[in-house]
């Protein structure tokens, strides 16, 4: 076992998703771990590329779906590393607007019933949030498209997905915020570190609202 130098007794899992180990979001995977160890916090990180993660649901996950006996036997480590998270953080690219598979996968497999919600009680009634845990999401993105497509034409559809449809489901407390890297295949120095300079700001405010209380003695 590792002993942690954690400053700040906090779980913080960054989850990434990229198969180039020299691409650019894993340059900004290395930055944001870089910037919260600065604070002396500890990421717990899930490469679902180098962890072979399986995105589809299997025949059993889907079969007890809607039941209260989710099969979560294969995603023991992973429902742990995200029902102790209090804060999240996702790296990844924008593939065709949405997702890549395997971290819609992992939404789809992890962030499952009696793990991220429970079903509504009556038909028609509301799903229950149970990420009580997670206080703070951060999202990171690269996309190849201009910002006016995504804004103006698309209405920066991905960042809905996240913050009402996921993070604000299952953990409505939560905050949400989300940075997006646009025109990344042909970035330059100059705007690569300012886009850095703005994701570490934000990293310092997550960290400055910690409760006084999580700071180790």
């Amino acid at each position: 076992m590792i002993e942690s130098t954690s400053r700040y007794r906090c779980k913080c899992l960054l989850v990434s998703c990229h198969p180039l180990a020299n691409s650019l979001c894993n340059y900004l995977v290395d930055q944001v771990k870089l910037g919260f160890a600065r604070h002396s916090i500890e990421v717990d990180h899930l490469d679902l590329y180098k962890s072979n993660f399986t995105a589809p649901l299997t025949p059993a996950e889907r079969q007890n779906y809607h039941t209260n006996e989710f099969e979560s036997s294969a995603l023991t480590q992973e429902i742990e590393a995200l029902k102790g998270a209090e804060i999240l953080i996702l790296v990844f690219p924008t593939w065709w607007f949405g997702l890549p598979a395997l971290l819609k996968g992992w939404f789809d497999r992890v962030w499952a019933p009696g793990v991220a919600f429970d079903h509504p009680s009556a038909p028609g009634g509301r799903i229950t949030p149970k990420l009580s845990n997670l206080k703070h999401c951060l999202v990171i993105t690269t996309l190849g498209s201009p910002w006016w497509f995504d804004h103006l034409v698309l209405w920066r559809p991905l960042r809905r997905i996240l913050k009402r449809a996921l993070i604000g489901t299952c953990s409505p407390a939560a905050e949400f915020k989300m940075f997006s890297l646009y025109n990344a295949l042909t970035v330059e120095h100059r705007r690569l570190g300012r886009f850095l300079l703005r994701v570490n700001r934000a990293v310092d405010r997550i960290v400055q609202k910690l409760p006084v209380s999580q700071r180790n003695g």
